[in-house]
């Protein structure tokens, strides 16, 4: 070979342009493509998890505010759920990821048989129990009856696009907790509830800060603050005049909210100053300005599981419902359930 340096130049060259290109084919199709804080989205082409066709079942439930138990078609159900717990202009892959975390936690207290405060039912319309319920006519009444010739039929197809799709973790149904928005990581169970699920551990949720509630400001008077303290802790040793020193944040949660603040000889958690001042989240920091205290709050609602807020963002990325429940839902799959 009269000049081998140039063939090996040239025949290098040749490989890297070949493993570029091939690269780009690879990765465009399919594979993981790691984004921004850490969320990983797998690109799959044609993924459906519709595979069974069967009818749904009917279940049993209980409408508090007309004291009276109802059968439905769990699906017409879960459009009354959807309906009240996401608002309808998200994104469809995020009402969906919404509707099979509602249809998910209906199956869980079935197959757990969880049925107290339901009157033998099996789920109850009242949120803070169980999950919001509207009727058709309900919100027709509320919303009008524009909206239900149109974003009604969005829930709608929501609902019926995942038929009998449900989250399981060992094939089981999982406790599919949800909130409204994220101060950028979610919670671990145990911080929040004291028992920890492996599906339910502190992750990323960066797309979140087109929520009204990603950040909020709660003023008190330092006196008030000391009442309120003081009806729940009346043996506690604090003071107006000395208030900003004996009121500090002790540690944090790995998702960033309080885990302990002590106010002077007492700890509180942080879930239960939430409570007492009635904040959105328990990750809050604090500063004072004359006689007043100021709780800058990030977040709204417990923090666990997934964050509605963030599965909208995460939805106008790209990603699909299953992307969203995998994120959000460590370890867990979907199955098709009828």
């Amino acid at each position: 070979m009269k000049k081998p340096f140039i063939f090996i130049l040239l025949l290098s060259l040749s490989l890297v342009i070949v493993s570029v290109i091939g690269s780009l084919v690879f990765y465009g199709d399919s594979g993981t493509t790691t984004v921004k804080n850490k969320i990983t989205k797998k690109i799959t082409k044609d993924t459906t998890y519709e595979k069974v066709d069967e009818e749904s079942p009917t279940i049993n439930v209980y409408k508090v505010s007309e004291n009276k138990i109802e059968k439905m078609d769990i699906e017409e159900y879960l459009y009354g759920v959807l309906s009240s717990e996401m608002p309808s202009t998200f994104d469809v892959e995020a009402l969906k990821a919404q509707a099979i975390s509602a249809r998910t936690y209906v199956m869980y207290k079935m197959e757990n048989n969880i049925r107290s405060g339901h009157k033998n039912a099996t789920v109850c319309t009242n949120s803070a129990h169980c999950q919001a319920y509207t009727s058709y006519e309900g919100l027709k009444k509320v919303k009008g009856e524009g909206w239900t010739k149109s974003d009604y039929v969005k829930v709608k197809k929501a609902v019926d696009d995942t038929k009998g799709q449900i989250i399981t973790y060992d094939n089981k149904a999982i406790l599919p907790l949800y909130f409204s928005t994220s101060s950028g990581k979610t919670e671990n169970s145990k911080d929040v509830f004291s028992t920890q699920y492996p599906y339910l551990v502190s992750v990323n949720s960066p797309y979140e800060e087109q929520s009204p509630k990603y950040s909020t400001t709660y003023s008190i008077k330092k006196s008030k603050f000391i009442k309120y303290i003081k009806n729940i802790y009346p043996h506690i040793n604090i003071s107006l005049d000395e208030l900003d020193k004996q009121v500090s944040v002790v540690n944090r949660t790995e998702g960033g909210c309080v885990k302990t603040v002590e106010v002077g000889n007492v700890k509180i958690s942080g879930t239960d100053m939430r409570k007492i001042l009635n904040l959105n989240s328990a990750n809050f920091t604090i500063n004072y300005n004359n006689d007043e205290m100021n709780f800058t709050v990030k977040g709204y609602g417990h923090g666990v599981g997934m964050s509605q807020w963030g599965a909208e963002g995460m939805a106008k990325k790209g990603y699909k419902y299953y992307d969203i429940l995998f994120h959000y839902f460590k370890g867990s799959d979907i199955k098709d359930m009828y």
